[in-house]
């Protein structure tokens, strides 16, 4: 009886041993579940989050767009060299640019002394002499009044004449800026693969001098222009 007692309470000691660590493999289990239910959550989110990285565009087949370089060259003087990446055409830009400004602002300083000179010269007020400053020292413009009327007369209508062709020269300069970002972009498309080619061969022509073929043909040479 002792004995079966023993078994017994063995018995019910193993189950509850067995018991025991079986609810604690699962609980393990469920926590590692929930763990890397956890960590696939958090790479998701890590994931979702990241700033999408742009892939890297290759210069090399990079072409420019032209109406693009046609408004930067319209909005900004040498914007469209710049864009189509011409640097070395900006110093002629910027070079006609600052010499054309340079000519309008001296040929019309010359214009405004002129005509001053030659408005004092024809209000015969001997207040006002700046004609003086373009005499030689010592000179007078005594007795030579026709002549220094019709020469400084003469030299304000150059110099003005001169500052307004600097203006048109200026505008030209410009134009011709935007106009060769244009065509620079769309040339930047132009084919110039080794597949075009002259080629020259012989050929028979045909001179429509004969119904029999034989009689109104003639050798000839054909060049041909492969795209």
């Amino acid at each position: 009886m002792k004995n079966r007692c023993k078994l017994l309470i063995t018995g019910m000691l193993l189950a509850t041993g067995f018991g025991t660590v079986r609810a604690q493999e699962e609980v393990v289990l469920e926590h590692d579940s929930l763990s890397q239910a956890i960590n696939n959550e958090v790479s998701l989110l890590v994931d979702s989050a990241r700033i999408p990285t742009k892939p890297l565009k290759d210069m090399s087949t990079w072409r420019p767009d032209p109406k693009r370089a046609l408004w930067l060259a319209l909005v900004i003087p040498g914007g469209g060299q710049i864009y189509n990446r011409k640097y070395w055409k900006l110093p002629l830009v910027y070079g006609g640019f600052i010499g054309c400004l340079y000519a309008m602002n001296w040929n019309n300083t010359m214009y405004k002394d002129y005509s001053q000179a030659y408005i004092d010269i024809m209000d015969n007020d001997p207040g006002t002499q700046s004609y003086n400053q373009f005499l030689h020292n010592g000179a007078t413009i005594n007795g030579q009044e026709e002549r220094y009327k019709k020469l400084f007369k003469q030299r304000k209508d150059r110099y003005r004449r001169w500052r307004d062709m600097s203006f048109f020269v200026l505008v030209g300069v410009y134009a011709l800026s935007v106009i060769d970002a244009y065509v620079d972009a769309e040339l930047s498309v132009f084919d110039i693969s080794k597949d075009l080619s002259l080629s020259i061969e012989p050929t028979i022509l045909d001179t429509h001098t004969s119904r029999n073929p034989l009689d109104a043909g003639a050798v000839g040479v054909q060049c041909s222009i492969k795209f």
